[in-house]
């Protein structure tokens, strides 16, 4: 689900990191540290579930675009107003 282009998408925008960072944990499994791999990685069925949502099909995959359009959403949300 996660791809390399995803990861340098963001990569390329550094005002998105923190975002990303939050984004990830906060759809990561509860208590994520105790089972392995022991990273905040959002578990495949959610992902799945998420993707269809978003695009009507779960193997459709995430763009680019979208995944920074949505990381820019979010920080906007957490963004005092006037600051961006």
């Amino acid at each position: 689900m996660l791809s390399w282009n995803l990861v340098l998408a963001v990569g390329r925008r550094p005002r998105l990191w923190g975002e990303g960072l939050r984004t990830l944990v906060a759809m990561s499994p509860h208590r994520w540290w105790r089972k392995p791999p022991f990273l905040p990685v959002p578990e495949a069925e959610y992902a799945a579930w998420r993707v269809a949502t978003a695009r009507g099909d779960a193997k459709a995959g995430i763009e680019e675009k979208e995944l920074v359009s949505y990381l820019e959403w979010r920080r906007r949300q957490h963004t005092p107003m006037g600051r961006v």
